[in-house]
């Protein structure tokens, strides 16, 4: 789902403008990008929970040239899955996955 979607799912489900859904997800996005940036941790009960995760710097390699890379230190999101919304995917295997692997366990 992109973000035009959920604001269209948004329209569909009541009484609300395209404009006034669009400005509702952004309003909600741009407060969970500010929590996170400072360091704030996000929890939406039954969805997941947010974290902002410390990453060291590291020696990487360029695939293309196989030459070593510094990686600078970085901070990231790191999203945790919440109790229910897992249950919830994981009752739908009867619908088929449109993107990703179902086997993690093959070559990725």
């Amino acid at each position: 789902m992109t973000k035009s979607e959920l604001i269209e799912a948004l329209t569909s489900r009541g009484d609300i403008t395209k404009a006034h859904a669009e400005q509702i997800v952004n309003c909600v996005f741009d407060t969970m990008t500010t929590a996170l940036r400072r360091g704030e941790g996000i929890e939406i009960r039954g969805f997941g929970s947010f974290t902002v995760r410390p990453y060291k710097a590291y020696t990487g390699r360029n695939p293309r040239t196989g030459q070593s890379v510094s990686v600078a230190s970085k901070r990231l999101p790191f999203f945790k899955v919440g109790k229910e919304l897992r249950e919830t995917v994981d009752q739908s295997k009867a619908h088929p996955i449109t993107s990703g692997t179902t086997d993690r366990g093959s070559d990725g």
